[in-house]
């Protein structure tokens, strides 16, 4: 198992066209093969950024995504995952983080009704460099 898919909270940067830094906390799971994933809205900005440009950074963080002095990056190449490989990465996310999964599913699930989002099921599998 990679040690990065062990921490509780992990700082994901993505990259904008032109090269801009965005930075987001995530949950992470190890997915097989060295791989690690997490779990999102299909049209969240994240997926957006990684369809430009997948080359990412993940680092250690706390639940804010702020990372300590002297933490460790590591890269990657995230690839957007729909069908099973997103149910299996959701089913690693659910056995890793428990009862949290199913609240921010059924928040999640709100706010599609509401059309403020798209809750069709979509994860990020990362290959380590």
């Amino acid at each position: 198992m990679p040690p990065i898919a062990t921490e509780k909270y992990v700082r994901l940067t993505t990259f904008t066209k032109d090269g801009r830094r965005k930075e987001s906390p995530v949950w992470i799971a190890e997915v097989g093969d060295g791989r690690v994933g997490f779990t999102t809205e299909v049209d969240s900005w994240k997926v957006k950024r990684i369809r430009n440009t997948p080359g990412v950074e993940l680092a250690p963080s706390n639940m804010k995504g702020k990372v300590e002095p002297g933490t460790e990056t590591v890269t990657g190449t995230a690839t957007i995952v729909r069908e099973d490989e997103a149910a299996a990465t959701a089913a690693a996310i659910k056995a890793k983080y428990g009862f949290q999964v199913t609240m921010i599913r059924a928040i999640g699930s709100i706010k599609a009704r509401f059309g403020r989002g798209d809750d069709t099921p979509c994860a990020v599998v990362i290959t380590l460099d």
